[in-house]
Order: C-alpha cells, then sequence, then structure tokens
C-alpha cells in the first residue's frame, strides 16, 4: 500500500507541479496583458487575450532589437542604470542566468562538459564555461593554459567556479543541457536516451 502510494506521488507529483507552474505563470502574465489592455481602454475578448498580448509585445520587442539605433539606446539606459549598485547587482545576475539559457546556434557556445581528477583520485563533472580566464586573472595565475570550470551543486542554481589549466581537463562529448541535469539533481535525473534503453 505504501509503495504503491509512492510510486503514485513520484510519477503524477512531477507533472502536477509542473502543470501548476505553467498555469501560475500563464495567468500571470493574462493579468498583466489584460491590465495593458484596460489602460487603453481595451476590454478582454477571451482568457488568454492578455498572454497573448505580451507574447505579441516581446515579439515585437524582439523585433525592435535587431535595428542598431534601438540596441544603442538600450545599452545606454543599462550603463546609466548600472550607477545603482544594488540594481548592477539583481540585472548583472538575472541577465547572466538568461543568458545560459540562450540556445541560438548562430552564438558559438562555450560551455563544454569535463571531467577533472580531484587529489584523492576521484573526479568532479564541471562545465568549462569559457575559452580563457580575464586578464586580471591571467596576470595573477602560474603560467600555463587556464579556464573557468563552473561545479554545479546539486538541486539549486548555484554553483563553484574554479580555474582549472586546460591540460588537466578530460573532455566528454556530453551535451551541456544533459550534464547540467545530472548535476542539478546529482545523478537522480536519467538522461532521456537511458530511458528509452528500459
Amino acid at each position: 500500500m505504501k509503495r504503491t502510494l509512492i510510486r503514485g506521488l513520484l510519477n503524477v507529483l512531477p507533472m502536477a507541479l509542473s502543470l501548476w507552474i505553467f498555469w501560475s505563470l500563464f495567468a500571470s502574465l493574462d493579468e498583466l496583458g489584460n491590465a495593458i489592455l484596460s489602460l487603453v481602454g481595451l476590454q478582454k475578448v477571451f482568457t488568454g487575450t492578455g498572454f497573448l498580448l505580451v507574447v505579441l509585445l516581446v515579439f515585437a520587442a524582439g523585433l525592435l532589437f535587431s535595428v542598431s539605433p534601438i540596441v544603442w539606446l538600450w545599452s545606454w539606459i543599462e550603463r546609466q542604470l548600472m550607477r545603482f549598485p544594488l540594481f548592477k547587482s539583481v540585472y548583472g545576475s538575472i541577465r547572466d542566468i538568461a543568458s545560459l539559457m540562450n540556445n541560438d546556434p548562430s552564438k558559438p557556445k562555450h560551455q563544454q562538459t569535463v571531467l577533472v581528477r580531484q587529489a584523492n583520485g576521484s573526479y568532479v563533472v564541471g562545465f568549462m564555461m569559457a575559452e580563457s580566464v580575464p586578464h586580471p586573472l591571467q596576470d595573477a595565475l602560474p603560467d600555463g593554459q587556464w579556464v573557468p570550470v563552473l561545479f554545479q551543486m546539486s538541486y539549486q542554481m548555484a554553483g563553484v567556479t574554479s580555474l582549472v589549466k586546460r591540460e588537466d581537463l578530460i573532455w566528454v562529448d556530453w551535451s551541456f543541457e544533459e550534464a547540467m541535469r545530472f548535476n542539478l539533481t546529482a545523478s537522480l535525473s536519467k538522461p532521456a536516451e537511458d530511458e528509452a534503453e528500459k
């Protein structure tokens, strides 16, 4: 009885929570869009009108950011706001997380899955995040090709960045997304190909 209940919970809970999160996001964006409509004196036509308006506004913003003067103006506004330390910390963190989720194939991706040998002979899965380290770090480090490697913590969007010599890395033919999933869930979440083999 207990095992059956746990099995049902483990299968239903992820789906229920995922649907609830997406529904909450949809409802929030719909409410925001409806508020924008009411500002211009319009009423919603059906449930989801506000959501569609927000999607159209974001799409229009994406089109605008392909125009050089808009990009320049936005960069200028960013630079002015970055003068405020608190805003700089919050905005910079959110922007960096958003850039990690960007899957634009036209932009080169440097996040390479690697293994790093530890002093006791064990290995840690990490992600080489860039091809080199910033110049102040290069000047402070001993000679060698140093790269930043992120070691992700399980069950949280946080990790430890370590500077590792390129020759000490073991390259792994594993996608960034699958390896990140492995680290975030401490290997409890199986890759899609492993699930298909069962």
